[in-house]
C-alpha cells in the first residue's frame, strides 16, 4: 500500500492541554517529519485546530490515538497525499 505522506486534520480539543502539546505528541510518532497546528476557532469550551502532518509513512491510527490521549478528537480528514511524491492540489476552473 502507498505510504501516507501528508495528512490534514480538523480536530477539536479542550483549552488544556495547549496546542503545542498536541503538535509535539503527533510529531513524536514514528514516520513523521513535521507538524503544523493552527488555531481556527475558539468556542466557549473547546478549540478547533487545523493540523497538517508530513512524513515518510504516517500511521493514521497512531496520530489519532495521540490526539485522543490528550482529550482531543478528529472531526474530519481534510486532505491525504499518498505515494512517493508530495503532490500539491491543482487549481481547477471551479476554484
Amino acid at each position: 500500500m502507498a505510504p501516507v505522506r501528508r495528512l490534514v486534520l480538523d480536530l477539536m480539543k479542550p483549552y488544556d492541554p495547549p496546542t503545542v502539546d498536541y503538535a509535539q505528541a503527533v510529531a513524536d510518532q514514528e514516520g513523521i517529519h513535521g507538524v503544523n497546528a493552527m488555531l481556527i476557532e475558539v468556542d466557549e469550551k473547546v478549540e478547533n485546530l487545523k493540523m497538517t502532518i508530513e512524513g515518510e509513512d504516517i500511521d493514521i491510527d497512531a496520530v489519532t490515538n495521540a490526539i485522543e490521549r490528550l482529550g482531543g478528537s478528529v472531526h474530519s480528514v481534510d486532505e491525504v497525499v499518498c505515494g512517493e511524491l508530495l503532490i500539491e492540489e491543482s487549481r481547477t476552473p471551479q476554484d
